[in-house]
This record gives C-alpha cells, structure tokens and sequence, in this order.
C-alpha cells in the first residue's frame, strides 16, 4: 500500500482561518496518541522507516512507514488491532509479506529489541472533499511531539489523497496555498521525533543523490524524474530554512537544488509533455533563486574573503548586505515559492505518465553539440571578457547537470572522466566569478564611501590577484579538450 499525501506548515496569522476551514459541518474531531519505536541504534529511522503503534479514538492501529519519493508518495502497511484498554504489544511480523515488512525483518534479523523513542499527542480535525477526479482528506494536526523530557508543538495540515489521481490533490493544496498563505513541509512527524530523540537543533543539509530512472524510460519519462530528483534536494533544503533550523551549507545546497531544477526545465524543454509551461515555470524560478544568491554571496564572502583578507593585513571590513533583501526564511516560506514547487511536482507527474522518444539517441543529439561548443569557448577563454566569462559559467554548469541527469544512459567510464573536467573547470571558474562579484560589490560601496581605507585596500587586493585567477580557470579548461565521446 501507498501513502500519497502533502503536508504544510501553517503561518500562525492564518491559523483561526484555517481551523475554521477545515471544522465543517462534516469534519470529525480525532484524538491520536501514538508511540514510535525503534532500535536502540536507531536503524529504522536510518534506512527510512517509521514504526508506531497508535490510539485512534477508540480503535489501535500499528503503522510501518517505508522511505518513498521524498514528496508525497510513501510506502504505508497498517493493520487494526482488537480494541483494548491496555495498549497492545507492538509486533513487526504483523506486516511480514509486504515490501516494507520484510524490509524491516531484515533490518530486525539480529534480534535487536524495539524501545520507545518518542511519541506524538496530537488532536486531528478532518473532513473529506472533492477535487476534480479525486478524494482528499484534509487533516488539521495540532498538539505535540516529546521525546523524554524535551517536546516540540505540532501545528500542520495534510491533504491525503483516498482515491483518485494524484493532480486532484495537488490543484486542491495549490488552493489552500493561495488563500492561507501555507508553504509545503516534506519533513515527516518521525523525522521530527528522531531528531528531538537526538537532542538535534539542525541536521546536515540535503546534497544531490544520483539520478534514479524508470525502466526503460522515454525523453518525457525522463524529464519528469530530472524534475523529481530536483525537489528532492530542493524540498528539505528548504523546509529547514523556512522553520529557521537551516545554515549556510543549508542554503548553498538548496541554490544547488535549484540550479539543477533550472538546468532540467531549461536544457530538457523539448523532451516535456508541455515545452511552453516548461519553460515559463524556469523563468518563475529566476526570482526566488537571485533573492536567495543575495544571501549566499554575502555567505561566501564572510566566510572565505573576509578571512584572507584579514590575513593579509586589511583593516576591519563589515560586509555589505541589500537593506531590502528578504531573508531566506522569509521567501521559503512564502506562498509564492510553494505555488512554484507544486508546479514543478505536477509537471513531474504529467511527464512521468507521458510516452516520449527513446532516451539514448535523443541524449546523444543533445548532448554532442553542447559538448563541441563547451571545448570551443574554452579554447578562447583568454579572449572572453567578463560577461561572456559569467555566461560560459552558467553554460558548463548546465550541461554538468545535464550529464549527471543522463548518467545511467552514458558510457559510466568516460562520463565520469567528463564530469571529472568539467567540475574542476567550474571550481575554478567558480573562485574567479565570487572575485568578481565581491569587487562590484565592494566597488558600490566605495563609490558611496570612497574614504574609507577598509574598501580601498580589499579592492586593490582583488584587482592583484585577477590575472592568477584568470589563468588558473585557462589551465583547468582545457582538459575539457581531451575527453572523448562519453554519450552512446
């Protein structure tokens, strides 16, 4: 059985509104008080797996979750147990003989016992509605999470598709979105309890995972599940920014995430199942991403430039910051950024369910010409000014992505050697472009402040070091000329 389901944060001006949405005529009120349980080395929550046995009103259910797409599609396997005053003893054969019970028999083959790690208290108010197509559970969560003596307050709704297709759910949520101002979550209750099991304020951010393809995919297949291993870097970056839990790795790997999210809607517009909406849904996404680098080169900037240039002997420089730009938080949590997010997972979803062409010519055809251009601007680097620099940059760094997307259909040797040259070019590349906006940073500054001698000398130290800068970025291009064919 599967779980498909999105679940959203609630901003607290819109939360009365909410609850009376949601407490109809024919909504239910729901106690729910459930106990999670795992190893002692927490191997459940490792391989991505909840365990609970919960008090539903008056009836007991115990609930295996599996790991699923990191969206809104889990594995779910629940059975209801005889109705008992005493809370019943917590079994993991009950789900043997589905895929996510045998999962969990092997993870359990040692005989490691189960103890409680947390458990949730929460008071559920739900109705049913129509959306199109389909059937949706609208779910308003309030109460809390505690884990020994800490705890942490739940407030959240969920819409849970009962039947029918999955973009009845999503144009439902895109409605509640618009009108509450609610943005998207994809961290789960029991990621939750984990981590305040653990005594955890933050958790490492969310790097890219490699590509995962259908069977036998087509260009359009393909192109849905470039967009899905997208959101599922981007998603939980972004959850952890927007409850103010994140850090800077935080955000540079959600402007990665969207880097790549950028890179698939623009370089694989022709293999959707909508090119038009494709490409207006890359061009939205060009806002939230320069708001959100206004914040990671200042984050650059204080933690690499700041220091070297101390080092070699500045005067005290306070980075300049855009009085008016919105912090991460802020935008992440926006009803705009979330509306953006479901366009991406519904374009996904059309284009996984869409017949397209077969995937290794089409690949080839894209990928060959992008190739040849690469080597020829890197064979003129030294005659490229900065602008034309900047965009040979943004040019490398999508076909990057290009190739890491197409990866399970290339030649494994010889891409990984192309990835290879074009990840040192782009470090390189990379080193020169945060120069370069550091001096027109600090060059605007200084037009408003010209006495000031903390300005003078960062600027005269940045302009010393631009020509070793520049042929070290020559030097790691021109690798690129020496691989061969990596595409089939």
């Amino acid at each position: 059985m599967r779980e498909i389901e999105l679940k959203f944060q609630i901003p607290a001006a819109a939360r009365d509104r909410v609850q009376r949405a949601v407490a109809t005529k024919t909504a239910r009120v729901l106690p729910l008080a459930a106990a999670y349980a795992d190893t002692a080395d927490e191997r459940l929550a490792r391989a991505g797996f909840a365990l609970r046995l919960r008090r539903e009103g008056t009836r007991w259910v115990q609930t295996l979750k599996g790991r699923g797409d990191g969206l809104m599609d889990r594995l779910e396997h629940e059975i209801e147990l005889p109705d008992t005053d005493a809370a019943p003893v917590l079994d993991p054969a009950r789900h043997a003989g589905t895929p996510a019970g045998d999962a969990l028999a092997r993870l359990l083959a040692d005989g490691a016992p189960l103890v409680e790690r947390y458990r949730t208290e929460i008071v559920r108010v739900a109705r049913r509605v129509r959306s199109g197509a389909a059937v949706v559970e609208i779910a308003l969560d309030e109460g809390r999470i505690v884990a020994g003596e800490r705890s942490a307050a739940v407030c959240e709704i969920e819409f849970e598709l009962l039947s029918g297709p999955p973009s009845g759910l999503l144009a439902l949520a895109a409605q509640w979105v618009a009108r509450h101002g609610l943005w998207l979550d994809v961290r789960t209750k029991a990621e939750r309890g984990t981590r305040l099991a653990r005594g955890l304020e933050r958790v490492p951010a969310l790097h890219a995972e490699p590509m995962r393809l259908p069977p036998r995919p087509t260009t359009t297949q393909a192109f849905g599940a470039m967009l899905q291993s997208a959101l599922q870097q981007v998603l939980p970056n972004a959850a952890e920014l927007a409850s103010g839990s994140g850090d800077a790795e935080t955000l540079h790997q959600l402007r990665v995430g969207l880097r790549r999210l950028r890179s698939a809607l623009r370089v694989f517009a022709p293999w959707a199942p909508d090119e038009a909406a494709a490409r207006a849904l890359e061009q939205a996404l060009a806002e939230p991403f320069a708001a959100l680098g206004a914040a990671r080169d200042a984050d650059v900037a204080a933690a690499g430039l700041l220091a070297e240039l101390a080092a070699a002997g500045a005067p005290p420089l306070a980075w300049p910051r855009a009085a008016d730009a919105a912090a991460p938080a802020e935008l992440l949590a926006g009803a705009g950024f979330t509306t953006l997010m479901l366009r991406t997972m519904a374009l996904a979803l059309v284009a996984l369910q869409t017949p397209g062409a077969a995937l290794e010519p089409a690949a080839a055809a894209l990928l060959a010409p992008a190739w040849r251009r690469a080597r020829a601007d890197a064979r003129r680097f030294a005659r490229l000014d900065a602008a034309q620099r900047h965009r040979l940059r943004k040019r490398l760094k999508r076909l990057r992505y290009a190739i890491e997307f197409l990866q399970p259909v290339l030649r494994p040797r010889r891409t990984r050697a192309a990835l290879k040259a074009l990840r040192r070019a782009l470090e390189a590349l990379g080193e020169a472009n945060d120069r370069s906006v550091a001096r027109q940073t600090l060059a605007a500054r200084a037009a408003a402040d010209p006495a000031d001698p903390a300005l003078a000398f960062a600027l005269g130290w940045l302009a010393g070091r631009d020509e070793a800068l520049l042929a070290r970025a020559a030097a790691a291009l021109a690798p690129l000329d020496e691989v061969r064919r990596f595409w089939r």
